[in-house]
């Protein structure tokens, strides 16, 4: 009688640095969580749902990231704190004069809308809905990083004199985020609204940056 044949036992992945398939594995997991997230939400977007838009088990899954919890962790770590740090970085490297400083936020804001289409959808539904799972978030990581500071810069142009002194920064930092995502996140309303499949997002650039130059004062390059 032959001898059974002894199953082959799955090792463990070792610590440190996963191999290259596990790592663009994890990645397409993470893409498929984010896209339940920007259409479902993030409450009413399961495991199980993100395992059958990723086209793997559930116990999949959870190998790579062990809880639904973990998986929002790994989200706000890898995909929105480097796109806050690449934003602060640019409003850095901007300066303190009022036109260069927005115009470096405008466009920040939609170079970050090209790579990741996802996020004025998951803007609106998870941080300005009441209980969004990103608005703690946005609270004590965005807001210092990028809020805060564009807002301490233009203070500081407005004691210069070279801000309009009927301008309030804290509120033209709410201006700049309206004329931004709300008109990326509604775009499927407005170019039906207006007929509008004409206007692509360079055009929509221009125009945001010209209608501040218009409340600024004076010229903005495009």
């Amino acid at each position: 009688m032959a001898a059974p044949k002894s199953r082959k036992r799955r090792e463990p992945r070792r610590p440190g640095r996963p191999r290259a398939d596990e790592a663009n594995q994890r990645e397409r997991l993470l893409d498929a969580a984010i896209a339940c997230f920007a259409t479902d939400g993030v409450a009413a977007t399961s495991q199980r749902s993100i395992a059958i838009k990723a086209g793997v088990t559930p116990a999949l899954l959870n190998y790579y990231f062990g809880s639904k919890a973990k998986l929002l962790d790994a989200f706000i770590a890898e995909r929105i704190t480097p796109v806050v740090a690449e934003l602060r970085e640019s409003l850095l490297a901007a300066g303190a004069e009022p036109h260069a400083l927005v115009g470096a936020f405008v466009r920040g804001i939609h170079g970050v809308v090209e790579r990741y289409p996802w996020w004025p959808a998951l803007w609106v539904r998870e941080v300005l809905a009441e209980r969004g799972a990103l608005r703690d978030t946005l609270v004590q990581q965005i807001s210092p990083q990028v809020a805060q500071l564009l807002a301490k810069t233009l203070a500081g142009a407005k004691q210069r004199g070279t801000l309009a002194a009927d301008l309030d920064p804290r509120l033209l930092v709410v201006s700049l985020i309206g004329l931004t995502l709300f008109p990326l996140a509604a775009e499927p309303i407005w170019r039906r609204m207006f007929t509008a499949d004409d206007v692509d997002r360079s055009a929509l650039l221009r125009h945001t940056l010209a209608l501040l130059d218009q409340g600024l004062g004076g010229s903005h390059a495009n």
